[in-house]
């Protein structure tokens, strides 16, 4: 079986070049195998390495083939509810540490980033979450405050400050989290993997799971070339998530998110556009992201076709914002347009899940995945080297599919609309 190739896209033309991987040949033992070569997969086998546990990875392509090595490259802080909320939903004691987990990821990426010496182009620059109208500047606010009373490094801009942040009149205000950055983020893979193997991971490219059974006190896992014995499994499949576990695939709705990329910009003009290098992502229903990466390069992203694409025409509108934002691009020439398929889940939360007993699985980052998908790595190495779940800092859940799931390209496109008129009359 022949591994699907790497879709285009910028990435696949500027990151470093991938390690080797071959495909799994044979039958072996390991002690853990981690389905999936994506952030999730490729971070818990790195510090389950880092740990002296030698794991086995599967991925069906190659490392970073999905949606982690085709994303914005923006590396946020936090959850998508507000700080207060998730300690209502999840009280005092729990709520904080996923706080301190979550808006601490980025520090975890930058800090592998540094420690391994990976060259992604990483640039730690902060994040600023922009609000188009009072009422979502309000809210940022608001969301800055509560960061703040946790002793978070964060600050609440004006219109003012965010329009010299960004080069744009167009936001009412802005939080800012210097924790954040971007980052290429099929180069960050690829190094992942480099790392992981360095200290013992046995990584296979090439090689999807076809099945997955109990087999006495082993997990047996079948690829086209072998297969893997296992005393645990980490499913960390997330939007690319198949049937190996029942419900699975059906707890989280498969989203695309689009990208576009610009050919250079002059310095002169990158300095008007970007000054600060941060990334910044709207506060609205509909978000959109953008970013200059370290060619002076725009990448915009945001919604758009739920199927693949592999330029920037099905997403134009993407380039005509960049123009509203910025008018004095008129007539840049977008070279690059591609997407990849993230996971969302029904309460905004990443889910985490051992659904039998040596079987873990954890996905769901709601367009975070950069970091919130790298700090759950480090969570489920943890859990795999014997930390108990109630000390684990995300909450274990059950496996709940979502209703009326086989109509999610329906209900994506229902929220999108529904979202750009809500983002259009300020509600």
């Amino acid at each position: 079986m022949s591994r699907p190739a790497l879709p285009p896209s910028l990435y696949a033309e500027t990151a470093r070049p991938a390690e080797p991987a071959p495909p799994l040949a044979g039958e072996h033992r390991a002690p853990v195998a981690i389905i999936g070569g994506g952030f999730t997969g490729l971070s818990c086998a790195l510090h389950l390495a880092e740990r002296g546990v030698a794991a086995v990875l599967l991925e069906a392509a190659e490392p970073g083939w999905g949606a982690s090595g085709r994303n914005g490259g923006q590396v946020n802080p936090g959850l998508k509810p507000d700080p207060d909320q998730v300690v209502a939903d999840h009280g005092e004691a729990l709520g904080e540490r996923m706080l301190a987990l979550s808006y601490g990821a980025p520090d975890r990426v930058f800090d592998l980033v540094r420690r391994h010496g990976i060259d992604c182009a990483a640039r730690q620059s902060g994040t600023l979450r922009a609000a188009l109208l009072p009422a979502g500047a309000r809210a940022a606010e608001a969301t800055a405050a509560q960061c703040a009373r946790r002793g978070m490094p964060v600050a609440y801009l004006d219109g003012a400050t965010t329009t010299r942040r960004t080069g744009t009149p167009r936001y009412a205000g802005a939080m800012w989290d210097p924790r954040g950055g971007h980052l290429n983020p099929l180069s960050c893979a690829r190094g992942l993997a480099r790392a992981a193997a360095g200290l013992g991971a046995r990584i296979h490219a090439g090689s999807p799971a076809l099945s997955l059974r109990r087999e006495g006190a082993l997990w047996r896992i079948a690829t086209p070339g072998g297969a893997v014995l296992a005393e645990q499994v980490v499913l960390a499949t997330n939007g690319y998530t198949g049937d190996l576990w029942p419900g699975l695939r059906q707890s989280v709705a498969p989203v695309f998110s689009s990208i576009i990329a610009s050919e250079p910009l002059p310095p002169a003009l990158a300095e008007e556009v970007l000054p600060a290098r941060s990334a910044v992502y709207e506060s609205g229903h509909i978000t959109v992201y953008y970013r200059l990466d370290e060619a002076n390069r725009l990448l915009m992203g945001g919604r758009g076709p739920q199927r693949p694409i592999g330029d920037a025409a099905p997403v134009r509108y993407l380039a005509d914002y960049a123009e509203r934002l910025w008018p004095r691009l008129a007539g840049l020439r977008w070279t690059h347009g591609w997407n990849g398929q993230l996971a969302m889940t029904a309460d905004h939360y990443p889910h985490l899940h051992e659904p039998a007993p040596g079987l873990l699985a954890a996905l769901g980052y709601n367009g975070r995945g950069v970091a919130m998908a790298t700090a759950m790595g480090h969570e489920l190495a943890r859990r795999l080297c014997g930390t108990a779940p109630a000390e684990i800092d995300m909450p274990f859940s059950p496996v709940r599919p979502m209703r009326f799931h086989r109509f999610w390209r329906i209900g994506v496109a229902a929220v999108v609309w529904k979202g750009r008129i809500r983002d259009a009359i300020g509600v």
